[in-house]
């Protein structure tokens, strides 16, 4: 299948291989033009401007826009709308606000241009593991795209489907995004507890190790924090602030507008705040898990 694929960041452009190493065809388009020839030894097709990706697409167009949330994603779905031609299809695949979404949607419908938006979780991993794809829109334009969205999954046939309406997909986000605030505040803790008892336990990178097999705690986060421990147990040289993406707090608001109690979701969403007065071992170790997902950890040192 053919699409176009904007925005080649630490998401977009291991989408891109994903695709291509399944025989997709992706037509790539970045403001940094490097992104897009590094790309094109791969088999992409790089466009120099948004209007020659447009024009290089068959109608009826895919253009899959993978950009950070706010104002640079509207500039760009503002500037697609008036290239494409109804009937062709734009999808957000970044993390927007769920309610820019179902208004992005209906700004779309009413040129008679589709709209998904595709809350899309994997990280830096995903080009190997491949991707949690969370899709709100319409049944007919989720079907229209099986074949790419099986091609990112991590199978076929699971890790990806259509969860509502408009908006639906990036909300599914936003909460997904607020449970692992939880859960990264939770392992934090835990090793803090560990590592402050070393006349007891001797090796926590150990420990992690044990619970990764046959736990009821082992999680693809454990994995990390294996990882992160082995490498450097005592987080020397890490900075305990931990920054967060928005969605965490856009899940805390709803939570309030909703009368839906989250307590732990809240607590780890002030937590992140409170690291950035004050650094401590939990934050450090919550600093080293994000940069293995994908984000970025402090050096101390400058």
């Amino acid at each position: 299948m053919e699409l176009g694929l904007i925005g080649l960041g630490k998401m977009g452009a291991p989408m891109t291989q994903r695709l291509l190493q399944q025989k997709h065809t992706v037509r790539v388009y970045d403001a940094d033009p490097v992104k897009s020839h590094e790309l094109a030894r791969l088999g992409a097709r790089p466009a120099e401007t948004l209007d020659e990706l447009v024009t290089g697409l068959k109608a009826p167009r895919t253009v899959w826009v993978m950009l950070p949330a706010g104002g640079v994603t509207e500039t760009m779905f503002r500037s697609l709308a008036s290239l494409l031609e109804p009937g062709d299809l734009g999808v957000d695949g970044g993390n927007s606000h769920y309610r820019d979404s179902i208004r992005r949607a209906g700004e779309w419908a009413e040129r008679g241009l589709h709209f998904l938006d595709v809350g899309t979780s994997g990280g830096i991993w995903g080009l190997r593991e491949g991707y949690s794809l969370m899709i709100g829109g319409e049944v007919e334009q989720v079907e229209r795209l099986r074949p790419v969205f099986a091609a990112l999954a991590p199978a076929p046939d699971r890790g990806w489907g259509r969860v509502g309406a408009h908006g639906a997909g990036h909300f599914a986000k936003m909460v997904h995004n607020g449970i692992e605030y939880g859960l990264m505040q939770a392992y934090a803790e835990g090793f803090a507890i560990l590592h402050a008892k070393p006349d007891l336990i001797e090796d926590s990178a150990g420990v992690a190790e044990l619970w990764r097999n046959g736990s009821v705690i082992r999680s693809w986060l454990l994995d990390l924090i294996t990882a992160a421990l082995a490498e450097n147990p005592a987080m020397t040289g890490i900075s305990g602030v931990v920054a967060d993406s928005g969605e965490g707090r856009w899940t805390v608001a709803e939570a309030v507008d909703l009368n839906v109690p989250a307590p732990v979701i809240t607590l780890s969403l002030l937590n992140r705040l409170t690291s950035r007065m004050e650094t401590r071992y939990a934050d450090q170790l919550l600093a080293v898990m994000r940069q293995k997902f994908g984000g970025h950890a402090v050096d101390a040192s400058g």
